[in-house]
């Protein structure tokens, strides 16, 4: 299948079924009806979570589809719509096995210990980007620098002057 004869039936639900169930990512060549169709969006999340980057704006903002995605694809919650990146499940299933998400997160979440304890437990520099209060955690930075040394730079400095933090670089 050509991106060109897939460009040319855009439009052809059973045609676009059938090219984004070979390869996900060919949604970007449907039609904006078909990338805002249920069905058609599913079928290519299923094969490619990747695809999310081409769904509708509408459906960017449907919890359902975003897990979806996640599930076989955690990074793409950055195309998530903003209401859903304020979401604590959807964040906290991305940053489960890929902590850079808490970069795209909404500030609430960058201040949820928990979700911050999963995104640096497996992304120790991703602790840049939680909230000043969970920089200044000694739990979560021992957790962070644990993972990646690196991560003493954005500690609060209290921290940072700690001898058990300091032990652990």
């Amino acid at each position: 299948m050509d991106i060109e004869e897939i460009k040319q039936n855009a439009d052809n639900k059973e045609f676009i079924i059938k090219a984004v169930s070979e390869r996900g990512k060919y949604l970007d060549f449907a039609s904006d009806d078909l990338k805002n169709d249920r069905d058609v969006v599913k079928i290519a999340l299923n094969q490619d979570g990747e695809a999310l980057e081409f769904v509708s704006d509408n459906l960017k903002n449907d919890k359902e589809i975003v897990m979806m995605a996640i599930e076989k694809a955690p990074w793409t919650a950055c195309y998530a719509s903003e209401r859903l990146k304020a979401d604590r499940d959807v964040i906290e299933k991305s940053v489960e096995t890929y902590g850079q998400t808490l970069y795209f997160a909404s500030e609430e979440i960058r201040d949820d210990d928990e979700i911050v304890k999963k995104a640096v437990s497996n992304k120790g520099l991703i602790i840049k980007y939680a909230s000043y209060r969970l920089r200044d955690n000694k739990e979560i930075a021992t957790i962070a620098v644990n993972q990646d040394k690196r991560a003493y730079h954005f500690l609060s400095q209290r921290l940072k002057k700690d001898e058990d933090i300091k032990k652990l670089i």
